[in-house]
């Protein structure tokens, strides 16, 4: 899967987040989500909804290992 397309993914099954996806191999990726989504939320739940936003592709090695960072928009805008 491409950088874009998992970010697509994300942005497109969960309401109002920004996406940001980085890769060195196109294997293993690191994303960070910004949302409203996530407030109220503990950490694991708010990663529940961003693997779920990616359906099966983990299960079937499409995305092989994601590191997982998501944040409220404050948070994000006090570590800008």
């Amino acid at each position: 899967m491409s950088l874009n397309e998992i970010k697509q993914l994300i942005e497109k099954k969960l309401p109002n987040v920004k996406a940001f996806v980085e890769s060195e191999d196109n294997v293993h990726f690191s994303a960070i989500v910004v949302g409203e989504v996530f407030r109220g939320q503990g950490k694991v739940a708010q990663q529940q909804l961003v693997y779920g936003a990616l359906g099966d592709k983990i299960a079937t090695g499409e995305i092989h290992a994601l590191t997982l960072r998501t944040l409220t928009p404050e948070v994000w805008e006090k570590e800008q």
